[in-house]
């Protein structure tokens, strides 16, 4: 569903007001109703269409008022939480800069979807997985496993270090952030085709030891290459 989700929100990313069904219904109420009539409008829709119809309220929602985004998102996942995750994404791919917020407020009202809605707003900002997954651990502290599985649906690439920390991991609910902090940095970016993938950063430069020359050869000083001294010797006191 969330590879179909990302697919649904770049497809319609140009959409304009008079393509979305729901921006005349969502334009004609104030900012403080926004998002409770988004969310009736999300669980008012049948089974097959509501994740288009989420995708499309959101679009609608967050394009009239913006700043909004996470408050939008958050009563819709409250009230219908299956499509707590679609609406997440939809609306970070609209807003990235507030993909923390969003996220949070998600998961919030929304904990059984926490890994779900990992997944699905790391397939939309992959580089900023820390972040978000360490945010949706702090309001759904009883889903690491599925944040953690989440982490590795939207970058394969972290499968196996994830892994790797979780062989040797005790208890039934991992810790996100000890994890996380266990695996190399891995800097996710998105290739031309929209796909996830992870590219590790180049090692720091090493400096060794400070450069010291070799001193110069040593020169004996003969007293036939000085200068001729006046009688009584130098006066070094004088100006």
């Amino acid at each position: 569903m969330a590879v179909a989700l990302v697919a649904t929100v770049k497809l319609s990313a140009g959409d304009t007001s008079t393509s979305n069904p729901f921006f005349g219904t969502l334009s004609t109420v104030s900012p403080a109703e926004l998002p409770a009539k988004s969310a009736e409008l999300v669980s008012r829709a049948d089974s097959k269409n509501r994740l288009a119809t989420t995708a499309d309220v959101v679009k609608a929602a967050v394009g009239l008022n913006p700043a909004a985004a996470a408050a939008i998102v958050g009563t819709i996942a409250q009230s219908t939480p299956e499509m707590a995750s679609v609406a997440a994404a939809t609306a970070v791919a609209l807003v990235p800069k507030q993909a923390i917020a969003i996220a949070r407020a998600a998961a919030a009202a929304a904990p059984s979807e926490a890994g779900k809605i990992v997944e699905a707003v790391c397939r939309v900002v992959p580089d900023a997985y820390q972040d978000v997954a360490n945010t949706v651990a702090g309001v759904a502290p009883g889903a690491g496993k599925a944040i953690l599985s989440g982490i590795t649906a939207a970058i394969p690439a972290l499968q196996e270090p994830i892994g790797k920390v979780l062989a040797s991991y005790s208890g039934s609910n991992p810790s996100v952030s000890d994890v996380l902090g266990q695996v190399s940095p891995v800097t996710a970016i998105t290739s031309l085709n929209g796909a996830p993938v992870a590219m590790t950063p180049a090692p720091a430069p090493h400096f060794g030891q400070p450069y010291i020359p070799s001193p110069p050869s040593t020169v004996n000083l003969q007293p036939s290459n000085g200068g001729q001294v006046p009688p009584g010797g130098r006066i070094y006191s004088s100006p």
